[in-house]
């Protein structure tokens, strides 16, 4: 037979929980024989979860990955099953997928090309293995082949590529190619990123044509272990044509997608599918996905925000409710307030638009902690926000402790405080005060503290330590204060959150100055777009500044001096605060890029601070 019917299932899965873990392999197998499927493709190291970093370099770990991957076996009755785990061979670890077939273990292909790029160190916890090379396995008692292995399945000769195998020039495909193999299996834990997925479509696109076959690509789902997340991708393409791809971030634990394909024919009918590239649209859904699954896997009660109401705090106002949104409306009512812990009792007799909001309230707290440089334009912002969407709604005024806090300081120093001598200092003192306070509400509720930097003020410090930065969880820190601006017009204008039609008519501003100051956060900085072409090219791109004046010059309708001295000024305050980025909460990565220190961006805390560097650009 020519014909056969293939599958991939994205899992949502969580390091070391076994029993989540093996429960959506189990559920999505049994989908997949209800459906005849005879090839299950699963994700990447889908049995312990892809996130486990250092604990793959503990023996224990592969040992219990084995016991799983026993439980697993007898359950593919008529059916083929590739699922990954670690394994030791030779004393040594690698990133395997088992081919099981009718109840049996037909062997284990190994990862041959480790990501060692980015947000990924693979080679910390894997070896790669040799091209070509195949070797024998014990497990058990029985004997297994292992390595660079092929497989014939239902009259289908079928190879694989794990994620990263397939993204280098020399890749495993080269060679399967010449062994005419008719179908490659990808499984794959790609994170998300703006952009990504059309990239990744038009690699397996390409890749189906290049090797003359049809091409399986199967990705992890959701927010895995808290930073990165995973956009559950399944993508099938037959030599150059795209066959189908399936709903992406979805909320459900697993969601499968089948496909009949014929072996022998090249024939098929280009889908008529159409997923258009809309960042606004996949911010979303990816950052309130991965608060869905931070709130769940945390078993925390809720989310606690201080609402400023301005764009940061709102923005992430708008994702907790887009979290309730998205997830009652794909999983319904009952079974959406079920997975993050609440109460059903409270939503029966509900309609969905009321239970939406109803939700929203039992998971958000928020607080507007006003002083007297705070304007009535932000307090309504906020109060406005909070309750078109539902959330709890608390203000206070923290001037008494701040002057408490100051009163304590003079007697110290001998002096009064000013605006003119001590400006830092007395801004950063508000946002102080206003920690622990709202450390206090969360630590009450049993909430998640959110903090509300963005990517913009991590590179250059433009944030409180110990103030606005506190916190547990940062979701927009991977995302620019420009993208987040057109954003919330986005939402209130797309996504219906009226709510925001305050906070999107204020110029964004820390309010930390007296009012007469009209303290403006581009007057500190610098023309926020301007700031985001040089982080690009600076950071992401790693250019000198140098190198950054002369593109952006030609680029920019600007005086160069001026252009100079934002240049200057971004390499300045990038290098004096990556002490603060060290500290900053985890958080999501959205973009190609981040700045967060223990992903993507490592930099000295001490450095020479571009001193020659800078020289030569003052030159220029």
């Amino acid at each position: 037979m020519s014909q056969i019917r293939i599958a991939g299932a994205c899992l949502n899965q969580t390091p070391i929980d076994w029993d989540n873990n093996v429960s959506n392999i189990k559920k999505a197998i049994r989908e997949a024989q209800e459906q005849n499927v005879r090839i299950l493709c699963l994700p990447e190291l889908c049995i312990t979860a892809y996130g486990c970093q250092d604990l793959f370099l503990s023996e224990w770990l592969v040992e219990e990955a084995i016991n799983q991957l026993q439980k697993i076996v007898p359950l593919c009755e008529n059916i083929a099953v590739a699922v990954g785990l670690p394994i030791i061979h030779n004393h040594k670890i690698y990133n395997t997928t088992c081919l099981i077939q009718n109840g049996k273990i037909q062997g284990f292909y190994a990862k041959q090309i480790l990501a060692n790029e980015g947000i990924h160190y693979e080679p910390r916890w894997f070896s790669a293995w040799p091209s070509g090379l195949e070797d024998s396995i014990n497990i058990n008692g029985h004997s297994y082949p292992i390595g660079d292995l092929t497989f014939h399945i239902e009259g289908a000769h079928v190879g694989f590529e794990i994620c990263e195998d397939a993204w280098n020039e020399n890749r495993p495909a080269c060679r399967l190619f010449e062994k005419g193999v008719d179908l490659i299996l990808n499984p794959s834990a790609s994170h998300f990123a703006f952009g990504k997925h059309k990239i990744r479509e038009n690699l397996i696109v390409t890749s189906s044509l290049n090797f003359e076959c049809h091409y399986l690509y199967v990705n992890q789902l959701g927010n895995e272990s808290g930073r990165v997340i995973y956009d559950g991708d399944i993508i099938l393409a037959s030599h150059g044509q795209l066959l189908a791809t399936n709903k992406r971030l979805s909320f459900k634990p697993y969601e499968l997608l089948t496909f009949d394909i014929d072996i022998k024919s090249k024939a098929y009918k280009q889908t008529d599918h159409v997923d258009d590239l809309d960042n606004n649209r996949d911010f979303a859904k990816a950052a309130s996905l991965g608060l869905f699954d931070y709130l769940r896997k945390s078993r925390a009660k809720g989310y606690t925000l201080s609402l400023s109401g301005g764009a940061d705090s709102s923005s992430i106002a708008v994702l907790v409710a887009e979290l309730v949104r998205n997830g009652v409306k794909e999983l319904g009512i009952e079974p959406f307030a079920s997975a993050i812990h609440q109460d059903l009792d409270s939503i029966q007799r509900l309609t969905e638009a009321e239970a939406i909001k109803h939700l929203v309230g039992k998971i958000l707290i928020t607080a507007y902690q006003g002083t007297k440089n705070s304007s009535e334009d932000t307090l309504n912002s906020a109060k406005s926000l909070a309750e078109s969407i539902g959330a709890q709604f608390k203000q206070w005024e923290v001037d008494d402790v701040v002057n408490t806090n100051h009163e304590i300081i003079e007697k110290a120093i001998g002096r009064k405080l000013t605006w003119e001598q001590d400006d830092i200092a007395m801004q950063n003192i508000q946002a102080r005060t206003r920690s622990p306070l709202i450390w206090m509400i969360a630590n009450i509720t049993g909430t998640i503290l959110l903090t509300t930097s963005n990517r913009s003020e991590g590179d250059v410090g433009y944030t409180t330590m110990d103030g606005d930065t506190s916190g547990s969880l940062a979701p927009i820190a991977g995302v620019d204060k420009p993208f987040l601006l057109q954003w919330l017009n986005y939402a209130e204008k797309e996504l219906g959150y009226s709510g925001l039609s305050h906070v999107n008519s204020l110029t964004p501003t820390a309010e930390l100055r007296p009012k007469e100051y009209i303290q403006t956060d581009e007057d500190d900085l610098m023309p926020y777009p301007i700031m985001v072409k040089i982080e690009r090219l600076g950071i992401f791109l790693r250019k000198s500044p140098l190198n950054v004046f002369q593109t952006l010059n030609k680029e920019l309708d600007i005086d160069s001096e001026l252009l100079k001295s934002y240049i200057r000024k971004f390499y300045k305050l990038w290098s004096i605060n990556q002490w603060k980025r060290e500290r900053l909460a985890p958080s999501f990565h959205l973009d190609d890029f981040n700045v967060d220190p223990k992903t993507w961006c490592r930099f000295p805390i001490l450095s020479g601070s571009f001193t020659n560097e800078l020289k030569a650009l003052d030159k220029a």
